[in-house]
């Protein structure tokens, strides 16, 4: 997912969440795409610079099985902390903030 502008998209969460956990594939992700700010064992990359995305396309065929398990664990870790509920939360938090110093 290499957009060069981007706000929270939720396709690469989707895509980690649909890996299946013994054989994850990897997140290959622009640095100015939301999700790569939450999810930082996917492999970042600025979208610019095609010899460094070409680099990671690599790297991510050539993991091994064990990093690529240790990284999609680690980023659904995130996903399940930082569930619909979590984000709530903080949304309504931010709002009574704003109404407070109005």
């Amino acid at each position: 997912m290499t957009p060069f502008r981007d706000g929270m998209n939720l396709v690469a969460k989707e895509f980690v969440a649909a890996q299946l956990p013994e054989e994850p594939a990897v997140l290959v992700v622009s640095r100015f795409a939301g999700a790569a700010r939450e999810l930082s064992d996917a492999l970042v990359v600025n979208p610019y610079d095609t010899d460094g995305v070409a680099d990671a396309i690599h790297r991510a065929l050539n993991m091994r099985r064990k990093e690529r398990i240790e990284r999609w664990s680690s980023m659904m870790s995130v996903l399940e902390n930082n569930d619909l509920t979590a984000w709530r939360r903080g949304y309504v938090r931010a709002l009574r903030r704003t109404a407070r110093t109005a």
